[in-house]
Order: C-alpha cells, then structure tokens, then sequence
C-alpha cells in the first residue's frame, strides 16, 4: 500500500506517547490505566519489554521465548510485567533507550530477511507496522483514563492495513473460510482509505479511526459507528484483530 515510511511514522508515533508521559505525575504513573490489572507504568514496562525483544531478536542474540512465561501470549505477557515491575523513574528511560534500539535495528535490518516474532517470522517493516499499532493502542490505554488528550493522525493507516490485512488469519483460526472483503474507510484528514476489492460481497465502511479500535479491541464493534453490509459484514467486525504474529 502506499504510506509513509513505517520506520518513520512508528518513531514519530513513539515520540508523541513520549510527549504525553512527560506530563505524567507520580500519581498518575500509579493509576490504572485501561489495560486491565496494569498501571501506567506497568503498560510502558510491556512496552519497553517488547521493544527491547526487537532489538535483540535483531542482533546475535535469541528473542525472549514468551512461552517460558505462560501458555498464550496474553498470559507470558502480564507474567514478564509482573516478573520486573518498578518504579516510574526506571521504566521510562529504560522504555526510551529501548524504543530508539528497537527503531535503529528496523532501519538497518535486511529488509527480506524475516525476524523471529511472537507465532511466526515477520519482515522489517511488517514488525515496524505491528510496533506502530501497539504503540498507538496501549498510548490509548494510558491518555483516556487520565483524560488526556491523543489526537488520531494519519499514521493509523499502518494500523487500519495491519486490521485489514490480517483478516484472513483472523477468519482461519476461527474455524471459518476467509471471505472477500472490501473496506472504505475515512482517514482522520476525510480523505478516503480504501482496501480489499471494491466488487467484494462483504463491505465495510466509516471512519479509520473507529476500525482501527475495534481491532485494537479498544472498542465494542456495535458503538463504532461502522456500517457493514454484505453476509460477511458483521463477521468482520466480530473476528476483527491488529494481529501481530502473521
């Protein structure tokens, strides 16, 4: 697809939850933010974590095996925060020297050598995409129980593909046949965004912003605002995820 340079747009994405934990008070790193059971600075531990694996699984060492941490990803994940939990003034430098690691290592990595990641190997600038839509999701987690402001931008492309794109894998681990499926989407600009096969049976169409959270899952498909039409429409929006591992 045609977009900004992911490498980019994920450091610029990274520098505005940068900008928004500098207005953090030590209160406010203690609150919980909306990812369940986690404070803010436990959903920056994850990320810091997670960045710190990019980097290494693109250097001489082995990536962390998640799976010495839990059964599902979700599962090792909370039990890597709760393994290193810390204070708010070690997390965030440590998650700033990783984020920018994690970057360096992208930009230099042989763009058509895999990276071992997560369930399976994933190219440079797919990593990247899948960094950029975490980031972006877990920014979110952090700014709306604080109420503080995250502007969409037109970054959310990345992610808006990343939904799309992953959908097949979506609809195969749900037992079910993946169907076509076109997506015509408003960015924040109101420009359009479209994907997929506009003669496709399935459609589904509104604003970016509103796909990108319900695959985030940061957002109930029946209070997004989307219109689905077609017999696979609905479906779309149920089974819809930001994968990673694909």
């Amino acid at each position: 697809m045609s977009h900004g340079d992911v490498f980019d747009d994920l450091e610029a994405e990274q520098d505005q939850l940068e900008a928004l934990l500098g207005k953090l008070t030590p209160a406010d790193w203690a609150s919980l933010s909306a990812a369940a059971g986690w404070s803010m600075a436990d959903v920056l531990l994850h990320l810091a974590q997670t960045e710190e694996a990019v980097a290494t699984a693109l250097g001489e060492g082995a990536a962390v095996d998640w799976r010495g941490y839990g059964s599902n990803v979700d599962g090792a994940m909370a039990a890597m925060v709760e393994a290193e939990r810390g204070e708010p003034t070690a997390v965030f430098p440590r998650w700033q020297a990783a984020r920018r690691a994690s970057v360096r290592a992208l930009r230099a990595a042989d763009p058509q050598q895999p990276v071992p990641w997560v369930a399976a190997a994933l190219k440079p600038r797919t990593l990247a995409t899948t960094r950029l839509a975490e980031h972006w999701a877990h920014a979110l987690d952090i700014a709306i129980p604080l109420g503080l402001d995250y502007p969409d931008t037109m970054r959310l492309r990345h992610v808006a593909w990343l939904g799309f794109s992953t959908l097949p894998y979506a609809f195969r681990i749900a037992g079910e046949q993946p169907p076509a499926v076109f997506c015509d989407l408003v960015a924040p600009d109101g420009s359009p965004w479209q994907f997929g096969d506009p003669s496709a049976e399935s459609v589904i169409a509104g604003p970016a912003a509103a796909f990108c959270r319900v695959g985030a899952q940061r957002l109930a498909p029946e209070e997004s605002g989307l219109q689905t039409r077609g017999p696979y429409g609905e479906t779309v929006l149920r089974l819809l995820r930001n994968y990673a591992d694909v």
